[in-house]
């Protein structure tokens, strides 16, 4: 492959998307995948990796849904334990190993929880044994499961490890590993691996019907949002990855769909690291679910709630009683306890869970399902964050299954992201990168976290322009060269795409990035050729943004909290 070739498919930035839509109207693919949160994005890096042609549609911005929503969390799900859904917690316990290890060693890194033990002997014996068995689990995929195992505290090494915790909430404990990720940027990260090996990636476009041959569906019908012309996509096989609007989308089909998903709301809190002591997280059992305190940088991340929704799938909206209920559960292990003046962010995400028997969507199954239903449309839905791979190879095994020729099988447990190649190397070298750009180890140590081997672009970006090495105002984490290259490699087209998902500002920030947004969006303007007026709308539209969803999050119930937040426009409905 000819290097320049190369080197343009490493970006994802405004030519690569117009190239990517030129091909996409030119020829017909063997794969369109439909849905670009984490399983559309690893469908479509698992269909070109075989060797198709390949195309992903997203109607918004790359894991604008529930995928940049998450908890955060590469994890086994040790509350499936109890539900004895061992088939799944071992699949994703090995998942896990994989990601840490060999995927994307630069994004998902290991994190230790404490599980609070509340009765003398039965309960340390019973989730010991839990734990046990989720150990035994994570080395049974053939390689080290890349964290330590769970080990067995007194009250006393609790207490010192955790000095914020009530004295009385708790009479021993156990550790344990498990590892976080930033959801939004590791999918990000995935389309644009997906576009290096020659899938067509396109965000911001929405499709807005099936065309159909008799009975087979033989492509859709697409709206690009950003110029407003419409097109058609022909492929053999079309994919639909859309998670909590699959319903929405097979209707579109005419059609009954195979099976239905429910949205399930989960909130979480974000609070300054400072606000209590721990070396830490914290995994808290509640009357209904789990609740987890996680390490998240200088903050921690408290959450969830599992709650049925039925208002709006693209803006959930937290209320003041989810708020409360979350602070509620926290603080009843904590010595100090946390305030509504304590939370800097709040986000909400829709979990797509299969619709079984249960009314409670806490007992829904977190399986995965595929389906092909119709001619030429397979359907997955269901499963959880860290078994995406696992999704995204069984939804093209389905549809490889229809086509002619052989097609070989799945390769992505073997390749890793962008970024992941050589970053052990780059991270024991960090001191030595700081030195050479003026900048401090800790900032240098942020980059390769966030970008691994790629953080050379960014460094590139520095060295023909310093200011690009200065923080953003209200956002001291990230730096002005991440908003130039969210927009120049990353298929950022909107402010809100770099403050609430490039990076995470919408919700680290005291002010949820309000003094950022003009000065992201200036940068943000030279890449994307945006004049005055599209700089100031862009702004507009943000703050608008914050205050809906500030004024969402002191509502008594979804109903109003839903209208509120709705009362800004999606940013690709202002003209």
């Amino acid at each position: 492959m000819a290097s320049n070739t190369v080197s343009r498919s490493t970006k994802l930035g405004p030519e690569e998307r117009v190239a990517a839509l030129a091909r996409l109207k030119d020829k017909e693919l063997d794969i369109l995948v439909v849905g670009g949160g984490i399983v559309g994005a690893g469908s479509a890096l698992d269909a070109v990796t075989r060797g198709l042609s390949v195309g992903i549609l997203e109607a918004r911005d790359w894991s604008s849904g529930t995928s940049s929503r998450s908890s955060k969390l590469v994890h086994g799900g040790i509350r499936y334990l109890e539900q004895l859904d061992f088939r799944l917690v071992r699949e994703a316990l090995i998942e896990r190993g994989l990601l840490l290890q060999r995927i994307a060693p630069h994004l998902v890194k290991p994190v230790r929880f404490l599980y609070p033990l509340k009765k003398r002997f039965i309960e340390r014996a019973y989730v010991g044994a839990g734990m046990l068995l989720y150990d035994i689990f994570s080395y049974s995929g053939g390689r080290p499961p890349g964290v330590p195992h769970h080990r067995h505290l007194s009250k006393r090494q609790v207490m010192r490890a955790i000095p914020s915790l009530a004295n009385d909430a708790l009479v021993g404990g156990i550790t344990y590993y498990d590892a976080q990720v930033d959801d939004a940027r590791y999918v990000s990260s995935l389309v644009r691996t997906a576009s290096f090996y020659g899938a067509h990636a396109a965000s911001r476009v929405r499709v807005e019907g099936f065309i159909k041959v008799g009975e087979r569906v033989v492509g859709v019908k697409a709206h690009d949002l950003q110029t407003d012309e419409r097109f058609e996509v022909r492929a053999k096989q079309v994919v639909n990855a859309t998670g909590v609007w699959t319903d929405d989308t097979q209707r579109m089909v005419g059609e009954r769909g195979t099976f239905k998903v429910r949205a399930s709301k989960g909130i979480h809190l974000v609070v300054p690291r400072d606000r209590f002591q721990s070396s830490m997280g914290l995994l808290l059992r509640t009357e209904k679910s789990v609740l987890f305190v996680i390490p998240w940088g200088r903050h921690w991340l408290v959450g969830t709630t599992d709650t049925d929704w039925y208002l709006d799938k693209a803006h959930p909206a937290a209320t003041a009683a989810d708020i409360d209920y979350v602070l509620e559960h926290v603080n009843s292990v904590l010595a100090v306890p946390l305030t509504r003046e304590d939370v800097e962010g709040v986000y909400a995400g829709l979990r797509p869970l299969l619709a079984g028997e249960s009314d409670q969507t806490s007992k829904l199954s977190r399986e995965h399902l595929v389906g092909h239903s119709v001619p030429g449309l397979v359907v997955i839905a269901g499963g959880k964050w860290t078994t995406y791979r696992v999704m995204a190879k069984d939804a093209i095994d389905a549809a490889v299954d229809a086509l002619d020729g052989r097609v070989p099988a799945s390769t992505t447990q073997d390749i890793p992201l962008l970024g992941a190649e050589g970053y052990q190397a780059a991270w024991n070298k960090r001191g030595k990168i700081g030195r050479a750009f003026g900048l401090h180890t800790v900032r240098v140590e942020h980059l390769l976290n966030r970008y691994g081997t790629l953080t050379d672009e960014l460094l590139d970006l520095i060295r023909d322009d310093s200011s690009l090495a200065e923080p953003l105002p209200g956002a001291d984490d990230y730096i002005r060269a991440e908003v130039v290259y969210a927009a120049s490699h990353e298929g950022a087209l909107h402010l809100e795409d770099v403050l609430a998902r490039r990076t995470r500002i919408s919700i680290e920030a005291w002010d949820r990035g309000v003094s950022a947004a003009p000065v992201a969006a200036k940068l943000m303007a030279g890449v994307l050729g945006w004049d005055t007026e599209r700089e100031e709308r862009e702004v507009a539209y943000y703050l608008r943004r914050v205050s809906a969803e500030r004024l969402s999050q002191e509502q008594p119930d979804d109903e109003s909290a839903d209208r509120v937040r709705l009362e800004a426009p999606d940013i690709a409905n202002v003209s």
